[in-house]
């Protein structure tokens, strides 16, 4: 295990039932990386990623994160540990504003978050910090809405600030892009190269021209295995990968066209 390697999963595997959706995994998520987990519908990308976020437990193999082995440890340790999964912790509080909203994931990384009766000035001395995340994000301007006023492409970027709150030195992302228009995709492919400018990113994205524009590596999952690693560039050009995605038109702007 290399000091450049901060994420490593041993021959990960998960049966359900007689049914293998992730079979013998080995991956490598470099540090300080944009890497990229992608694969047709059905190939293992989700429940590959619930195992990597202790969501769900590997029938058989190992995760190792920082020289450590987390394979057995639970989701909100390995938070405390550095690696946070985007969405798992941050689903937005509607009712409160943008700055009360990253507050709250700024107390969660003091061991406050309960404190819900401190005094308001001891919660004020986080508003600067959670205005300088709302600032990363590009929310500064719409710090006193309330969450639910916003758009979808903005909650996702609410999202980020507040998992972004409690300092990971790893971020998994689930599909950050999902279901948004073009401008929205923009955006948050913007977003997701800042914030990742000093921290690992490792994301499961089913958009082929934000993989292509953002991750530094590409792993391909087809039916539970890896079928390719490498620069999009030379994975794009695999016959094996192209075959795999068949009709789903991967190529020079694949994904641009079912934002």
């Amino acid at each position: 295990m290399t000091d450049a390697v901060i994420l490593e999963t041993q021959d990960l595997t998960k049966e359900f039932k007689g049914f293998t959706a992730v079979s013998a995994v080995n991956l490598k998520v470099r540090r300080g990386s944009i890497h990229a987990l992608i694969g047709p519908n059905g190939a293992g990308k989700t429940t590959c990623f619930n195992l990597i976020t202790k969501f769900l437990d590997p029938t058989r193999g190992k995760i190792i994160y920082n020289g450590q082995d987390i394979t057995r440890t639970k989701p909100a340790d390995i938070a405390r540990m550095g690696m946070v999964r985007s969405f798992q912790i941050s689903a937005t509080f509607p009712h409160l504003t943008l700055l009360e909203n990253v507050r709250v994931g700024l107390q969660r990384a003091l061991g406050t978050s309960f404190h819900f009766w401190r005094s308001e000035e001891s919660l004020s001395s986080l508003n600067a910090r959670a205005m300088e995340l709302l600032e990363d994000v590009g929310l500064a301007p719409y710090a006193r809405l309330t969450a639910g006023e916003l758009p979808y492409g903005r909650k996702r970027a609410l999202e980020i600030a507040t998992t972004l709150a409690l300092d990971p030195e790893l971020l998994l992302l689930d599909e950050p892009t999902s279901g948004m228009g073009r401008e929205d995709i923009g955006r948050v492919a913007a977003l997701i190269r800042r914030v990742a400018q000093n921290r690992t990113v490792l994301m499961v994205e089913h958009n082929l021209s934000v993989v292509s524009d953002l991750s530094d590596r590409i792993t391909v999952l087809a039916r539970g295995e890896i079928l390719a690693e490498g620069p999009y560039s030379e994975v794009s050009e695999n016959p094996a990968v192209v075959e795999a995605y068949m009709g789903s038109g991967l190529g020079k702007d694949a994904g641009a066209h079912h934002g």
